[in-house]
């Protein structure tokens, strides 16, 4: 058989029913507080659903309700009006559903389906998990709502258009898989930073795991945070802290190509000034390393490990690739054009599009192993298309049916692999967002001048 199916043919009877799985028996009380006997879109068929909709990439509230009664009836409870076949196809009733879902019950099943996928791949570093910090932001619908909520962004002739949201996620490194975001506004009054957001999250992160993250959150507070839940870090450093931090650390291993120094990390004035509740005695004991890079090029690192300068920049080189994640989550699926106008309808969808994302990244793990390749090596893309192809586009069918359609699914996903092409390198740039207005959309389909789209260096 080409992958390990751990469920029997009595626990798993459609490709929906895999989400069902990861949920431990014991927590489906806590989705399953109904209105009535009588409620079709129950607490647990809401979140399927939520999920296949971002699964589809942004599928409508019309789009969804129909693909479940056409091919996944058996998803919906039984219910007189579904087994007479009166249920009505249009979204209303599946739209109050998404509303009246409690976003706590959200984020409960989205950590849930996160971490049971985690947990299917050993740790790395003897046990120890890594995960990799960054963020991104996103444009939203301009609603009043979600203007109050993410105020846009202003220049010299006033207020902008599109709210700004600011978003902070961690992924596993071995598997992938993301744990459920920080969200916040980039400008108003309540405007949050990547270092608020990660202070925030460091309590979700399972502790003793090593976070990676780049230079942007390699600042006192960030690591006081992250050593403040029992994590290790590993920072990069730019290179003016790390000169200001290493006039008073002290050299323990020097080298050709990389120096070591010991530090008591103690706060400058202006990290005091931005984060008033550090203790007055807050002091932290790292490591400094400066390594310099093949191309000549100096990295500079803070980490909490005793490990040597070229182990540090090793497990670093591995921050690269959340920028492949976070691209995956965004754009590949489709979240930076989200439909929701209010602000608790953009985090549930963001929340469900977090469980889509693992799910195929689980699929893509499956196919890994039959490619005999690193999952990364495999296109996301390749693997979602495959997903939706083989798996969630089929009507129902006996548990033999449904593990051929997922051994077909996993050969086929195993066929998607990335080329391997070492040494090549391409700048990085900053290329214009799309507009979303509707005479745009309206002009998709005729040709792109690419003439007249400027580039500039990011």
């Amino acid at each position: 058989m080409a992958a390990q199916m751990p469920w029997t043919e009595a626990e798993l009877a459609s490709a929906v029913e895999l989400l069902r799985k990861l949920i431990p028996e014991d927590d489906f009380s806590a989705y399953s507080l109904e209105l009535s006997p009588a409620t079709v879109y129950t607490t647990l068929v809401t979140l399927w659903m939520l999920t296949l909709q971002r699964l589809g990439g942004g599928k409508s509230l019309e789009g969804i309700v129909n693909e479940v009664l056409t091919n996944n009836r058996s998803l919906l409870p039984d219910n007189k009006r579904v087994r007479e076949g009166t249920l009505s196809f249009t979204s209303g009733a599946y739209s109050r559903a998404r509303k009246r879902l409690p976003l706590a019950t959200v984020q409960s099943f989205a950590q849930q389906v996160s971490q049971s996928l985690i947990d299917l791949s050993p740790g790395s570093l003897g046990g120890r998990r890594r995960y990799i910090l960054d963020g991104t932001t996103m444009t939203l619908a301009p609603t009043s709502n979600l203007i109050e909520a993410y105020p846009p962004a202003t220049n010299q002739h006033g207020e902008t258009v599109w709210p700004v949201l600011m978003l902070m996620v961690a992924h596993e490194l071995e598997s992938g898989c993301a744990l459920i975001p920080e969200f916040g506004p980039m400008y108003g009054p309540n405007r949050t930073s990547e270092a608020k957001q990660a202070a925030r999250i460091a309590s979700r992160i399972p502790s003793g795991s090593l976070v990676l993250a780049d230079a942007g959150f390699g600042i006192f507070s960030v690591a006081w945070a992250m050593i403040g839940a029992d994590q290790e870090v590993l920072f990069r450093l730019t290179k003016s802290r790390f000169k200001a931090l290493s006039r008073r650390a002290e050299v323990i291993d020097e080298a050709a190509h990389h120096t070591q120094y010991r530090l008591r990390w103690t706060p400058s004035a202006k990290d005091r000034q931005t984060n008033p509740e550090l203790p007055a005695q807050a002091c932290l004991e790292v490591f400094l390393h400066k390594v310099e890079l093949a191309g000549g090029e100096d990295l500079y690192l803070v980490t909490t490990l005793p490990i040597p300068s070229e182990l540090a920049a090793e497990y670093y080189s591995h921050r690269y690739d959340v920028e492949h994640d976070i691209r995956d989550v965004k754009v590949s699926m489709g979240i930076e054009n989200i439909r929701a106008k209010s602000d608790e309808m953009v985090q549930k969808e963001l929340l469900s599009s977090v469980v889509a994302y693992n799910l195929v990244l689980q699929l893509r793990r499956e196919a890994a192993k039959v490619a005999g390749v690193q999952p990364r090596r495999l296109s996301f893309t390749g693997v979602w298309t495959t997903m939706q192809t083989c798996l969630l586009r089929q009507p129902p069918c006996a548990w033999s049916e449904w593990q051929g359609r997922y051994e077909t699914a996993v050969r086929i996903a195993a066929t998607y692999k990335l080329p391997n092409r070492p040494g090549r390198t391409f700048p990085r740039r900053a290329h214009p967002r799309r507009p979303k207005s509707t005479k745009f959309m309206q002009q998709q389909t005729k040709p792109l001048d690419m003439h007249t789209v400027s580039e500039k260096p990011k």
